[in-house]
């Protein structure tokens, strides 16, 4: 391997028009087909080359980057480890666009805080970002004026280099290419786990401007670091992505000098001092909720959904989140209901409202989901509606939270079965209506 690689690392820029037929490239493919077990019966290919560019293959370089070719020595060492890795570490780096200032938090295999531009350029390691994108910038200075949510995974690594390279040609062609997967995220999941414990929080209470916006912070997009030298890393995301606006101040001299700062969605000063309670020990309490029977609905899957989503679309998944969380398929259909039936008559709005009210303890939120509940109706049935006002479109995000809260809240206590829980509530809640 060493002999091959020391043949690439003479090869003068620009290099062969195609690497992958080089000889000593050959060479270099043979050792590793030989030399490694899970390399694949015909060595590895685009993902050596992949690699190969992450180490800083001189060839591929230009004059300006030059200095960022690793000593052939320690690139050998290096793509050693990387064909005999078994793991590896993805680092998933959302900005928290809007976002105030904002006390740092630690959860799970989770942080939000403020990143410097120096840990920024070690977490995206840039070096080997500059070595793939080499006319293309990862813009620290200017990312570390925002809070960030990071989060870490460990990840197998079970496929042969060739097909973390490039998936699409060991695609399984006879499955169906265009079917929808219907809980799939549109972040990475260990992401979400974290958006969703975030979620959790009363951001809608501590906003100050709920007509523009009840969320704390915005995610626009994610972008995951992968240790795996063998992936091609994303390119650099931009900073114009996020969201800034142009400051003016006084000098003190009787002049004034224009500052761009990021725009911030201000909070009630109570976010400061209750925000800190989302740390490790309620992380807990809310993973070992989500394994309860209480949670076999996709309710996790709605609540980001409504952070994400924007207008009717957010509106109608708060809605959504309630109905995974309370609904069942009984209301619907008498066959399924568990005999006797103690609430015969009673239709499944009112079932709702009921279970509403016996798990918050009060009829106002049931009244609350009644009226939420009929506007979401005349929309979905093309009935004559006004907008969504912004008292419901942030009651909607409340009661959802809320009812999320109170079911993590009543997982403490062992329950048989969803639908005996549920009964249970209704039995409670018909009463107070």
């Amino acid at each position: 391997m060493l002999t091959a690689l020391t043949d690439l690392w003479r090869l003068r820029p620009p290099g062969p028009d195609n690497i992958l037929v080089h000889p000593a490239f050959e060479r270099l493919r043979e050792a590793c087909r030989e030399g490694y077990p899970n390399a694949g019966k015909k060595g590895p290919a685009f993902a050596l080359s992949t690699a190969l560019r992450a180490l800083g293959l001189p060839c591929h370089l230009q004059k300006d980057t030059a200095h960022l070719a690793l000593p052939v020595e320690e690139a050998a060492k290096d793509l050693d480890a990387g064909l005999r890795a078994t793991q590896a570490k993805r680092i998933h780096l959302a900005p928290l666009d809007l976002a105030a200032d904002l006390p740092p938090l630690a959860f799970g295999s989770a942080e939000m805080r403020r990143l410097t531009a120096d840990e920024l350029r070690v977490l995206v390691d840039v070096p080997r970002l500059k070595r793939h994108y080499q006319r293309q910038d990862f813009d620290a200075e200017r990312f570390s004026e925002f809070h960030w949510l990071i989060v870490e995974e460990i990840v197998p690594l079970d496929q042969e280099p060739e097909a973390r390279a490039v998936p699409v040609l060991f695609m399984d062609l006879s499955q169906d290419l265009g079917r929808i997967e219907p809980h799939k995220g549109r972040f990475p999941v260990a992401l979400e786990e974290a958006l969703f414990f975030l979620l959790l929080a009363p951001w809608e209470r501590w906003s100050t401007m709920a007509e523009v916006d009840w969320r704390g912070f915005r995610v626009p997009w994610v972008y995951t670091v992968d240790s795996d030298i063998i992936v091609r890393p994303n390119p650099p995301p931009s900073p114009d992505t996020l969201s800034w606006e142009d400051r003016i101040y006084d000098d003190g001299y009787g002049g004034t000098y224009e500052e761009e700062r990021p725009v911030e969605l201000r909070l009630e000063d109570a976010a400061a001092t209750e925000l800190p309670v989302w740390d490790q020990s309620r992380w807990m309490i809310v993973e070992q909720a989500k394994k309860s029977v209480l949670f076999e609905t996709p309710i996790a899957h709605f609540l980001v959904r409504a952070f994400l989503a924007e207008g009717v679309d957010e509106f109608l998944a708060h809605i959504t989140t309630i109905e995974a969380a309370l609904g069942l398929r009984a209301d619907h259909q008498k066959s399924f209901r568990v005999a006797p039936d103690r609430h015969k008559g009673m239709r499944a709005t009112n079932r709702m409202r009921g279970r509403v009210a016996g798990l918050l303890g009060d009829r106002r939120y049931a009244d609350q989901y009644e009226r939420l509940f009929n506007v979401r109706s005349a929309f979905l049935h093309g009935r004559a509606m006004t907008d969504i006002s912004t008292e419901e479109r942030v009651m909607a995000r409340s009661l959802a939270r809320e009812v999320v809260e109170a079911l993590i809240l009543a997982t403490q206590t062992p329950t048989p079965s969803r639908e005996e829980f549920l009964d249970g509530l209704l039995d409670k809640g018909a009463p107070l209506l």
